[in-house]
C-alpha cells in the first residue's frame, strides 16, 4: 500500500489552514458534552496527530486558544469561528483535529464512539463501532447503555 500523501485541512472561511504528515493516531466520535457545546452538534469527529507531524501552514493571526478546563484547550479561528483543534494535558505531544476541517479522506476511518454513555438522547446511530464511555469516555459501556 503506498504511504498517503500529506493531510491539508482549513477552517471554514480558510484563513486557518494546516497540515498533518500520516500516520494519524486515531479517528472517533466524540460525544462528550464539551466538544457538543464547543461545536453546536450532537457528536464530533476527531483525529489524532502527534504534535511534530501537525504545522499550520496560514492563519496563525486567526487562531484563538480557549482554555476550556484546566488541563485542556481548543482552537479556532477568529474570522468565521470555525472549532478547529484540541490539546489536553492527558495527551501530551498530539493535538486533536475537528475531521470536518479536512475535506478529504485520511488514512483511517472513525473507530469507536466516545463518551458515548452522556450521549444526547435526539442522535440515534446505526454503525457497529464501539461505543465506550466512562469517566475518561474511553471504557467498555454495559450492553443496556451502549444500545440505541
Amino acid at each position: 500500500m503506498a504511504e498517503q500523501q500529506t493531510i491539508r485541512g482549513a477552517c471554514l472561511c480558510g484563513a486557518v489552514q494546516f497540515e498533518v504528515k500520516p500516520p494519524t493516531k486515531w479517528c472517533a466520535h466524540c460525544h462528550c458534552t464539551m466538544c457538543r457545546r464547543a461545536h453546536g452538534a450532537g457528536a464530533v469527529t476527531w483525529f489524532g496527530a502527534h504534535s511534530d507531524s501537525f504545522r499550520l501552514t496560514a492563519g496563525a493571526d486567526h487562531l484563538t486558544w480557549y482554555q476550556s478546563s484546566p488541563s485542556a484547550r481548543r482552537a479556532f479561528c477568529a474570522r468565521c469561528g470555525s472549532t478547529l483543534f484540541f490539546e489536553g494535558q492527558r495527551w501530551p505531544g498530539e493535538i486533536h483535529i475537528a475531521r470536518a476541517s479536512v475535506p478529504g479522506p485520511i488514512d483511517r476511518e472513525p473507530q469507536a464512539h466516545v463518551f458515548y454513555d452522556v450521549r444526547v438522547d435526539w442522535l440515534t446511530l446505526h454503525d457497529e463501532l464501539p461505543k465506550l464511555g466512562g469517566p475518561q469516555g474511553n471504557e467498555p459501556l454495559s450492553p443496556t447503555r451502549s444500545e440505541r
